[in-house]
């Protein structure tokens, strides 16, 4: 007869994350269900099979059932990013990564096109770069450079950040009519935060109001010392329009990256960054990516912030798809499973598991975040800020744009349009045409939908027609902001002016059956009006403000009477007027105010 002894136990290593269900984790002990529910309800816990414990309760458990415990926590799933150190053998030159600053129409984008001998800023509406533009260029000696072209305009200060954030070299922008401007001491502060390398292009130079030395001189009060004043930066004089000194610019970026001496390993799994982020019809969404380490290749299962992908093509900036992009190479990516942020940074994983989890992972504690800002007002907060709410009128719109970077921007920019009395709240934006669920929140919200190169599809325009909502399409941020601002100088309120129109002096006070108390005044300064208001001052303290209630001359009355002239003056709703007091007579005017 067999033996029916007890098998033998398997002691398993058992990992527990921060919660886990009850059926998940007999499974992971390979214990029944019912025991683990029992094994709880003994220690008084009262749980389903779907219920989640937290893992200090778990750990309990499985140790009950004679376990080791593996404690791992949510944080883990990032480890599948391969952070591993690259070995000095490995690594190859790469191309430096240059962006061009400077203020808006400084020539930034013509002098870029004359580099690449191509035209950007002709399909930019009015002429203005609204978009972040990454481009590789061969130089004539077989240098590659990989150029990014930010836009100029102060609204684009986050995308320009961004900009400096990936970059090697700065080539600051300077035109030689105009020099040193807002924008360039903006640029030239985050190339010094970025610890970046600055290259001055002076251009405009075939202007004849031109002046290279005015700027030379300009960068030095903002610690810019170039070559020419005995420094060490490099200054080029250039003209996009003409082509001069154009070969000294990329020669100059040469010796720079040479002196840099930029390395990467295009042998590992890539990594890089999202310069700029868009919907696109047809294609989904599509991000361009700077790969700054490693090569990416079609097919290649990434994360990228709290979005993932798999790499359906890539196409480079010629508009040519290709199969792989190593390091300092610009591509647009196809296969997001949603927008990313700008500035994200883009990893390749092994499995589409992982990049599910880690992209999951980010999502829930970003939204963690964002509960967690929320919910730290304390009641009293609350309250203060519904009563100053109250006070504040507010004008909402809902903005939707081309690309990440255009939306934030602009969103930025409307959040600074206003002041105590009135302001912008932007209740929703995104990327992508304007949609009917953006027609019903604006109806709901009575807001205007602000279209930044997007029109809206069929459906919305008709859903905004029925239900009278406004859509208002815009190319230029300029004009964008303008209008929201005169929109919002609608929501304040008229100033009401005081305008002094005249002084008289109470001489007698005088008893009248059926009006009271009447003054007899002797006019000192201006006109005394019926229809203007009154206030009466005794030691120049104002003891009364009204209107008048009888205005003669002798026993007539009078609509006004001039200066040095004497009259009797009675006050409605008012007795208490006494020899020597003073009369202010004043008009009010409402004024139209603005932002």
């Amino acid at each position: 007869m067999a033996q029916s002894g007890e098998r033998e136990k398997v002691v398993r290593d058992v990992q527990i994350p921060e919660a886990i269900t009850v059926g998940e984790l007999a499974n992971r002990m390979a214990e029944r269900v019912a025991d683990v529910i029992k094994a709880l309800m003994r220690m008084g816990v009262m749980a389903t099979q779907n219920q989640t414990i937290d893992a200090d309760t778990a750990e309990l458990i499985v140790t009950e059932f004679g376990h080791r415990v593996v404690r791992v926590s949510d944080a883990d799933v990032e480890h599948a990013i391969d952070t591993v150190p690259d070995r000095p053998e490995d690594l190859r030159p790469r191309p430096p990564i240059v962006t061009i600053m400077g203020h808006v129409d400084h020539g930034k984008t013509s002098l870029l096109d004359a580099i690449r001998k191509t035209n950007v800023a002709e399909g930019e509406a009015g002429g203005i770069t609204q978009h972040i533009g990454a481009y590789q260029v061969t130089t004539e000696s077989g240098a590659v450079l990989t150029f990014l072209d930010t836009p100029g305009h102060a609204a684009f200060t986050a995308m320009r950040a961004r900009g400096a954030q990936v970059t090697d070299i700065v080539v600051l922008v300077v035109a030689a009519d105009d020099s040193v401007m807002p924008q360039t001491v903006e640029a030239i502060n985050h190339a010094k935060a970025a610890g970046v390398p600055l290259i001055v292009a002076i251009n405009k130079i075939d202007k004849p109001d031109a002046d290279p030395q005015r700027v030379r001189t300009e960068l030095l009060q903002h610690e810019v010392v170039v070559e020419k004043l005995s420094g060490d930066v490099q200054d080029v004089e250039v003209s996009a329009k003409t082509g001069q000194g154009l070969d000294d610019l990329l020669e100059a970026i040469a010796l720079q990256a040479e002196i840099l001496e930029l390395k990467a390993n295009p042998a590992r799994a890539a990594m890089g960054a999202v310069i700029e982020a868009k919907l696109d019809v047809g294609r989904g969404p599509v991000a361009t990516v700077l790969v700054q380490n490693g090569t990416l290749r079609k097919g290649d299962v990434f994360v990228v912030g709290e979005k993932w992908g798999k790499v359906r093509a890539l196409i480079s900036d010629r508009g040519e798809t290709v199969t792989e992009a190593g390091p300092s190479v610009p591509v647009e990516v196809l296969g997001l499973n949603g927008t990313p942020e700008a500035g994200d940074v883009l990893h390749v994983v092994e499995t589409e598991a992982q990049a599910r989890e880690i992209a999951a992972y980010r999502e829930n504690l970003a939204r963690e975040k964002r509960a967690a800002a929320g919910a730290t007002a304390t009641l009293e907060q609350l309250m203060a800020r519904a009563k100053a709410d109250k006070a504040v009128a507010e004008l909402p719109v809902v903005v939707k744009a081309d690309v990440q970077g255009s939306a934030e921007a602009i969103v930025q920019a409307l959040e600074k349009v206003g002041n105590e009395e009135v302001r912008v709240r932007v209740l929703h934006s995104g990327v992508g045409a304007i949609t009917e669920s953006d027609v019903g929140l604006a109806e709901a919200s009575k807001a205007p939908v602000i279209g930044f190169n997007v029109r809206a599809n069929a459906p919305a325009r008709a859903a905004a027609n029925q239900k009278g909502v406004e859509i208002r399409y815009y190319s230029i941020i300029y004009d964008l902001i303008d209008d929201i601002k005169a929109a919002a100088s609608g929501l304040l309120k008229d100033e009401v002016r005081e305008k002094f129109i005249g002084y008289a002096k109470i001489l007698e006070v005088f008893k009248v059956s059926n009006v009271g108390k009447v003054a007899g005044c002797l006019v000192t300064e201006g006109v005394a009006r019926k229809s203007a208001g009154v206030r009466l001052l005794r030691d120049n303290v104002v003891v009364h403000e009204g209107t008048l209630k009888t205005l003669q001359r002798f026993k007539d009355p009078v609509q006004e009477v001039q200066s040095g002239q004497e009259c009797g003056m009675a006050f409605d709703n008012y007795d208490d007027i006494r020899q020597g007091d003073v009369i202010e007579i004043f008009e009010r005017e409402t004024v139209e105010r603005r932002l």
